[in-house]
């Protein structure tokens, strides 16, 4: 049977308070939810994306007062930082308490939790008794969805209902932070800009270069296209097999020796959240089509280019 799109949040609520899973609209990419206290609606979760259970889950809920129900602590300026960014792309490492099965967790005493900025999602955590969690509803490794009708495409068959709230605004997956150390580590670079956080921060931030503990989404092959994406190569550097019906995926302007057909513009505007919003609507388009391969070209270290570029290079080949 297929899952039934609704736009009510009511309607959905329902099938989560049952114990059911729901694909939900978020700014960033579309999740896949379950009762974050009931065991086997997280089970589901993993075995409908066919995810591994030593990836970790973030959990969502509507407001930093409900976060505090179900953490030990909340540290200062991770607080403050929720409170700079909430609703919004930012997630934050904190200290479970024992009513977040450890199956959300991976095992471990660490949650990663996030207050999703989408109007429809937030009128749904409001009429909830308990938190969801929800990783990207796509299978695993696959690009993340953007739009109710890529979930419906794949994991309609396995789920009895999908929010349909439009196509994410941000488009790239949550930012992932941790505070510890008298620092602000950031374990996943994603749709809130680092300079962003420091700038609301009185503690250095910065880039984890190893994930000691697991963090969610940080395998290092990710959101790949079944099409062979090749990042930074020009068509000679190619296997010759996979050469001769290639696609370009640009960033702002064509290629000027490449047939405009067979390329692909992430931001005709030249603005790098255009990119983001773009990215995964157009890998997906991509890999709908009939090509044999990929070129894609990096997009500028400003802004969320960092966080597009590390998407593009966990999905390419190559690197």
């Amino acid at each position: 049977m297929q899952a039934k799109i609704t736009t009510s949040a009511i309607e959905a609520a329902k099938y989560l308070i049952e114990g059911q899973n729901v694909a939900i609209p978020t700014e960033t990419v579309y999740g896949l939810a379950g009762n974050a206290y009931n065991e086997q609606a997280v089970l589901n979760i993993f075995a409908i994306k066919n995810r591994p259970k030593f990836d970790p889950l973030i959990v969502h809920t509507h407001s930093i007062e409900q976060i505090e129900r179900f953490v030990k602590s909340l540290p200062a300026v991770s607080k403050s930082l929720l409170e700079s960014f909430s609703p919004g792309p930012l997630t934050v490492v904190l200290h479970k308490r024992d009513h977040i099965s450890d199956l959300v967790t991976s095992g471990l005493p660490n949650v990663a939790v996030r207050i999703p900025n989408h109007p429809l999602t937030l009128e749904l955590l409001r009429q909830l008794d308990f938190p969801v969690a929800a990783p990207s509803a796509n299978p695993f490794t696959y690009v993340s969805p953007t739009s109710a009708e890529h979930v419906n495409q794949q994991l309609g068959r396995k789920i009895p209902c999908i929010l349909n709230g439009g196509p994410c605004q941000v488009g790239i997956e949550s930012t992932i932070i941790r505070e510890a150390d008298d620092k602000v580590w950031v374990l996943r670079l994603g749709g809130l800009d680092i300079d962003e956080l420091q700038a609301k921060s009185n503690k250095p931030v910065e880039l984890a270069k190893t994930v000691e503990e697991a963090s969610p989404g940080n395998f290092s092959k990710h959101y790949a296209t079944k099409t062979p994406l090749y990042m930074g190569l020009e068509l000679s550097q190619i296997p010759v097999e996979q050469a001769e019906n290639v696609a370009y995926l640009r960033f702002s302007d064509y290629k000027p020796e490449v047939e405009k057909s067979k390329q692909i513009i992430l931001a005709p505007d030249g603005q790098i959240t255009t990119a983001a919003k773009n990215l995964f609507s157009i890998l997906r388009e991509l890999d709908q089509s009939s090509f044999s391969a990929i070129i894609g070209e990096w997009i500028p270290e400003t802004g969320l280019g960092p966080a597009i570029n590390d998407r593009l290079r966990r999905a390419s080949i190559n690197c």
